[in-house]
């Protein structure tokens, strides 16, 4: 199979699929306040059933052909999950969310030497903390709240939810309920389908390339709660008023910690440092988002192809990386293809099923994008007209053998 979109895309171990490219404008997604639905740990599929009938699911199939056409298609997907479910099934509470509570535990017990680190006058205890902090805040706002969004850090329903409004709003200062439905309706729900999950919230095409890549992400700490206050109107009342509550008492937590802790003299100087931490990572933060889908094949709303292909074609993995890979998560980084199949598993359970996953694509000729960090940030350089401000050709799949 091959494709013929005009599409950048990441390097493909195996696999690839025809098609014929046709242009096709942006739409804007008029945002509910809707809550995410919880996942079931010990049911893998829980999040990858694709909601709503109303975008058809087997559009992709040329006219003419039988219906029975469509039925492997569907088998790959539930081969592949029984599969994974065999490796869940046969996992420890360890495997399945321990070693993931572990590292946001010591990412916590981090804190307080952060915080002290900050009171020293000179250069290296002073950036050590700098460094903690930052580290530290992206792993709870990154890692912690992706986790909590999907509940993939505990079996209990209850609990998810009180990590989700820990992490979300009271860490990362956002919306738990836009967050969920924006994350895991929309953007897992249709990922790359143009006007949905086309991650198009991530451009901004009035900014040039090097403003965007690397002047922009310092923004980042700014925006999200602005950005958060402006989802309010989509809540209850009752769910604006929490996350008001949580986004000011992180807020004021962080500030009076900078303040009597590690001795900042003055409320701006405590300010001017959460911004220094809080971007820290802003920058691979952003570039992640818009690597392992910008780029890839996307699809009209009524022409997307089933789960399977959709997010063999439209999902791409980094390369491994320590800082990335404890702050961020596997799932974000090297295990993304894996996240976004089996959207309820914790990272490690996605580290643990990338054999299982990668070897089944190979075998079955669907593709497996991989690409380095290096290759994509230069790919985006150097094609960003294209790709962050012109709308992408839709792929059409005209076979699929």
């Amino acid at each position: 199979m091959s494709l013929q979109d005009g599409d950048p895309r990441g390097r493909q171990v195996s696999g690839e699929v025809s098609g014929i490219p046709r242009l096709g404008g942006m739409e804007d997604l008029s945002l509910r306040g809707t809550t995410a639905p919880g996942g079931s740990r010990t049911d893998v599929m829980a999040e990858g059933r694709e909601p709503g009938p109303a975008l058809g699911d087997g559009d992709v199939t040329p006219e003419g052909a039988p219906q029975r056409a469509r039925q492997p298609e569907e088998a790959l997907m539930t081969e592949l999950s029984e599969l994974v479910q065999k490796v869940v099934k046969s996992s420890s509470w360890w495997e399945r969310h321990g070693v993931d509570i572990s590292i946001l535990a010591c990412s916590l017990l981090l804190l307080p030497a952060g915080f002290l680190c900050l009171r020293s006058a000179q250069a290296i205890p002073f950036l050590a903390g700098v460094l903690i902090l930052g580290v530290v805040h992206h792993t709870l706002t990154v890692k912690g709240s992706h986790l909590a969004s999907h509940n993939a850090l505990t079996e209990s329903k209850s609990w998810g939810k009180v990590w989700a409004i820990f992490f979300i709003e009271l860490c990362s200062a956002f919306t738990v309920e836009q967050a969920t439905y924006n994350h895991v309706k929309i953007h897992h729900g249709y990922t790359n389908v143009i006007g949905l999950g086309d991650s198009s919230t991530w451009k901004l095409p009035f900014l040039n390339r090097y403003v965007y890549m690397f002047i922009a992400p310092l923004a980042v700490p700014i925006l999200t709660p602005l950005v958060a206050l402006d989802l309010l109107r989509n809540v209850e009342w009752k769910a604006a008023l929490r996350t008001l509550c949580c986004m000011f008492l992180g807020f004021y937590c962080h500030c009076w910690l900078l303040l009597h802790v590690s001795g900042f003299q003055s409320p701006w100087s405590a300010l001017l440092c959460m911004l220094l931490t809080r971007s820290l990572l802003a920058h691979p933060y952003i570039h992640v988002n818009i690597f392992q889908h910008i780029g890839l094949p996307m699809f009209a709303a009524d022409r997307k192809p089933k789960r399977i292909h959709l997010m063999s074609l439209g999902v791409l993995n980094l390369p491994r990386n320590a800082l990335l890979d404890w702050s961020f998560g596997h799932s974000l980084i090297s295990c993304h293809v894996e996240h976004h199949l089996f959207p309820s598993l914790s990272d490690n359970m996605c580290l643990k099923i990338k054999p299982i996953v990668s070897q089944y694509l190979k075998q079955k000729k669907l593709p497996y994008n991989e690409d380095t960090y290096s290759s994509r940030l230069w790919l985006f350089l150097q094609r960003y007209e294209e790709l962050m401000v012109h709308a992408p050709p839709i792929t059409e799949l005209v076979g699929i053998q």
